[in-house]
């Protein structure tokens, strides 16, 4: 049995309104904004995506490590851990984007293994199987206390015939709203904990599948994974959680479960749309400073990032102009001599970030902390 899928109320209803009012507006605009922007703010939500769900697991990278290390930079100082756990979950988070439009894809038992097994193969051994469901009990202790078990999911005995009452339930479109519809797979898959381990990145990965295969907005900028991540936001991610009580009791009431990933989506689109504000506002003052001060068009590329992520390497840069190794060296060597850019690190790990002659009105557009609204307010 599997929880119910609760009726919403009207001020449910008006959210949901405004969330697919939010996520149509932010559709078109991506679709009007320059490419250097959106390519920008797709790369950053994806490793933020990466960063804090992984934070809530306890492997800790910063959100412009992990985008380091999805382009491919080896020279990151990050633990020889922290970098598999990143890795892994940034490929299966890269496959689950790449599904948002494919026009046979179903859901299955065999499709939820392989991504398991994308995320947790590295880990794989007899006691804890990747990619198979567990063979045996798991408890999720309590963030406080480690020696008392703040959940305990079903029997592994109960798993095969949960498991296969959610696939069909994932192919079965019940008619519920899709970000309904994902809050509730997440519900179904944490609360069954299939795993030996890997539990709440699958589940929080499912539900940002469900609603990317809504077809509004790509997974990027749909996902709720780092809303979650917050620190007073996974909190009550726990809370919320822990209220379905300490066993697997799917016949309740979890309208509570729905409501509050309501707020998260709702205010997750709002800092999506503010992101792409402040990015733009970005964009331009760096675009008249280039022009004000004679450097080459296409480094504001380069210093589009510094302002927004606090850094540029060398190959990111390279990689985003299609310039030669030397065109890029040139470009930041000349940012470099102009004060506009200082260097850290060396060879390979160097990393360029504002020198003193970086446009200060930039600076503070990108760095400027916006609110976001409750919407239940």
């Amino acid at each position: 049995m599997l929880f119910p899928t609760p009726q919403l109320m009207s001020d449910d209803d008006r959210v949901l309104a405004e969330i697919d009012a939010a996520r149509e507006e932010l559709r078109r605009t991506v679709r009007t904004a320059p490419p250097k922007l959106v390519d920008g703010l797709r790369r950053f939500l994806t490793a933020d995506a990466v960063a804090t769900s992984n934070s809530i697991e306890g492997f800790r990278v910063s959100t412009v490590d992990v985008a380091d290390l999805a382009d491919g930079e080896y020279d990151v100082d990050v633990s020889a851990e922290n970098r598999e756990e990143t890795l892994a979950y940034q490929r299966m988070m890269t496959y689950i984007q790449s599904l948002h439009d494919a026009p046979d894809f179903e859901f299955g038992k065999g499709f939820l293994n392989a991504l398991h097994w994308m995320l947790q193969g590295h880990r794989h051994s007899p006691r804890r199987p990747a990619g198979q469901w567990r063979r045996g009990p798991v408890h999720v202790t309590d963030a406080r206390d480690p020696s008392i078990a703040a959940y305990t999911a079903p029997s592994a005995d109960d798993v095969p015939g949960l498991m296969a009452e959610l696939v069909d339930w994932l192919r079965d479109d019940d008619g519920a709203h899709p970000v309904v519809r994902a809050a509730m797979a997440h519900l179904h898959l944490v609360a069954i904990h299939p795993w030996a381990d890997g539990n709440g990145r699958m589940s929080r990965s499912l539900q940002t599948l469900i609603n990317a295969r809504s077809g509004v907005l790509a997974p990027e900028f749909s996902s709720i994974e780092a809303w979650l991540g917050r620190p007073g936001n996974t909190w009550e991610y726990y809370r919320v959680l822990n209220a379905r009580g300490a066993t697997y009791q799917p016949d309740q009431d979890v309208h509570d479960w729905v409501r509050f990933n309501l707020v998260a989506s709702h205010q997750q689109v709002q800092s999506v749309r503010r992101r792409m504000e402040r990015s733009a506002r970005t964009l331009e003052l760096l675009e008249t400073a280039a022009a004000r001060d004679g450097w080459a068009e296409r480094t504001v590329t380069a210093l589009h990032d510094v302002a927004l992520t606090g850094r540029i390497r060398r190959a990111r840069y390279e990689r985003a102009e299609n310039l030669s190794r030397q065109q890029a060296q040139h470009d930041l060597r000349d940012l470099v001599d102009r004060d506009v850019l200082v260097p850290t690190g060396r060879t390979r790990a160097r990393y360029y970030e504002p020198g003193p002659a970086f446009p200060e009105d930039a600076l503070e557009a990108a760095r400027t902390p916006f609110t976001l609204d409750d919407p239940y307010a």
